[in-house]
């Protein structure tokens, strides 16, 4: 079985300046009207949009973060409620460490840079729950500096466009930082607006299953259709389920204390799932992310502190 072409750098057919010019022409037609891209957004709008667009689609995201911004316009808003109050009006988001994360970054924000979300990359980095992808999206996004920004989508993009894969491996690599560094365009504003225009196609054409070529801008030079999209051969991808795992009781059991606002006795959360040492084992697990507090008495409820 022969490898998959590893994404070292552009190849000999593909360079930067073909793909910067038509995929930033199609997103200047194309993209979507969302409201982080609106000129008058902020930086702390960017961020939001980027903790919860992280393996969430778009359509779920909008009404929470519309809810989140009216509520919390500011970092130091969402500093001075509790870390819960995060938890509680992350909803039905999933992964809600990511709302933990997002309150310590606000706390961090207000406390080191007096509730202005920093312009420096390396500052943004050094944020709690911030992370390469987050730090490189805020500081492009918001400031329109010039930093490869590899989310999902874009690596997809590369990977088939550059590399000639079908896939990009499971988990981002120094090969793949190497290509989008090489990939980046010379100018901070064309390089900001390549890394959204980038992303946008892996979204809306270049998706992981049914892409739409005879819509993509850069279907005639794209490597993979080129070479007769040779399907995906290296190790299997990550697969994502829900249904009865440690994941669905998680959610299930903070449900129940999202909607209450007083401390809930240990006999509610038993309710919410039959088996119980799942049961057990998914409330211990919210309790050591921080995501629920248990109180004397069997109760419990969201963290305050």
């Amino acid at each position: 079985m022969t490898a998959p072409t590893k994404p070292t750098g552009p190849t000999r057919n593909t360079s930067g300046e073909d793909l910067h010019t038509p995929v930033i022409a199609w997103f200047d037609e194309h993209a979507r009207d969302l409201p982080w891209r609106h000129p008058d957004a902020g930086a702390w709008a960017v961020m939001v949009s980027e903790f919860m667009l992280q393996q969430t689609p778009v359509n779920r995201v909008l009404p929470v973060y519309e809810q989140w911004l009216a509520r919390w316009p500011r970092p130091a808003d969402l500093a001075k409620d509790a870390p819960g109050e995060a938890v509680r009006a992350w909803g039905r988001l999933g992964y809600p460490r990511r709302a933990l994360r997002l309150h310590g970054a606000a706390v961090a924000i207000t406390e080191r840079h007096g509730g202005d979300v920093p312009t420096d990359h390396a500052q943004l980095l050094a944020l709690p729950g911030i992370g390469e992808y987050t730090a490189a999206a805020v500081a492009s996004f918001a400031y329109g500096q010039r930093h490869p920004v590899l989310d999902t989508n874009v690596r997809r993009v590369f990977a088939r466009a550059v590399s000639g894969v079908q896939y990009p491996p499971n988990a981002t690599t120094a090969a793949e930082r190497r290509l989008a560094r090489a990939l980046l365009p010379e100018g901070e504003s064309t390089a900001a607006r390549w890394a959204a225009a980038s992303m946008e196609l892996g979204a809306l054409v270049c998706t992981a299953k049914n892409e739409s070529c005879h819509r993509c801008p850069i279907a005639a030079q794209c490597a993979w259709r080129l070479a007769g999209k040779p399907e995906h051969d290296g190790p299997p991808r990550k697969g994502q389920t829900y249904a009865g795992t440690d994941r669905q009781v998680r959610g299930k059991l903070l449900a129940v204390l999202r909607e209450a606002h007083v401390p809930v006795p240990q006999s509610a959360l038993d309710r919410v799932w039959e088996e119980p040492v799942q049961r057990g084992r998914a409330l211990d697990g919210l309790v050591a992310d921080g995501l629920v507090e248990p109180l004397p008495g069997g109760l419990y409820r969201l963290p305050l502190t």
